[in-house]
């Protein structure tokens, strides 16, 4: 049985194709302004990938904040149920899920069995996700694929006091005038993401296993400075980014 998950958040689309359970191709690009078009995109990507026509595909089960948007998708699901099935699929172990996004966190608790038992999610602020991330990024003159590591070299991260956007940008831009090195400020931006999430995933109590799934979760500053306010490993599955794809079309398969 050949199945499709289609993840279109709010920043990437993400896609995969999964035969039995195992995945045949997976796809991510920026969602841009017409969600539909992109996971169009997706689609026809992950088809060429695999040397398949759609009618090859037995169910398409689309996610995300765009999933109404996925006209030939079979059904629309909700990114909670699909991120935990993705989840407990990559980290069987896994009873707290921690997924960082472009535009929103959430924190999903699971059973043994992979069931949602509580979450959380901050989709009212872009503070703490991988927009906020970007626009620190920018103010610093760096990108975001060096910024996670630059974050390792701090021995004495600045402080960040404000969660908001707007206003911690113009305390970055105050440390640069300060002449605060930029290992430090990063390190500083890392551990406020870090307090900010822990205090969301209290809300719903921390278990572990901890996984971290979503874009931040390639962010190895974020990570570590997870793990020390958590004081818990924080595990990343493979493709973390493909979570709730994958459990769209483990989800799919089920005929859920």
């Amino acid at each position: 049985m050949i199945c499709c998950g289609i993840d279109i958040g709010s920043v990437t689309a993400k896609g995969v194709l999964l035969e039995e359970s195992k995945q045949i191709a997976g796809a991510i690009r920026f969602t841009g302004y017409n969600a539909g078009n992109a996971a169009e995109t997706i689609l026809q990507s992950l088809l060429e990938q695999a040397g398949l026509k759609q009618e090859q595909v037995d169910a398409i089960v689309a996610t995300g904040y765009g999933r109404n948007s996925v006209n030939f998708a079979d059904k629309a699901l909700s990114e909670i149920i699909c991120h935990a099935a993705g989840a407990h699929f990559a980290v069987p172990a896994a009873r707290t899920v921690i997924d960082i996004g472009g535009q929103d966190s959430k924190i999903i608790r699971l059973k043994e069995n992979g069931q949602v038992t509580d979450f959380v999610m901050n989709d009212k602020c872009a503070a703490g996700t991988g927009r906020f991330l970007e626009v620190m990024a920018r103010a610093l003159g760096t990108d975001l694929d060096g910024f996670g590591q630059l974050s390792l070299k701090s021995r004495t991260p600045a402080a960040i006091s404000s969660t908001c956007t707007v206003f911690a940008e113009s305390e970055v831009i105050s440390l640069v005038a300060k002449g605060e090195k930029r290992e430090n400020i990063i390190a500083g931006i890392h551990a406020s993401i870090a307090a900010r999430t822990v205090a969301l995933a209290n809300r719903v109590g921390v278990v572990p296993a901890v996984a971290m799934t979503g874009g931040v979760s390639r962010n190895i500053g974020v990570v570590r400075a997870l793990e020390k306010h958590l004081n818990l490993p924080v595990i990343i599955p493979e493709n973390a980014q493909l979570t709730g794809a994958v459990g769209a079309a483990l989800l799919a398969q089920k005929g859920k």
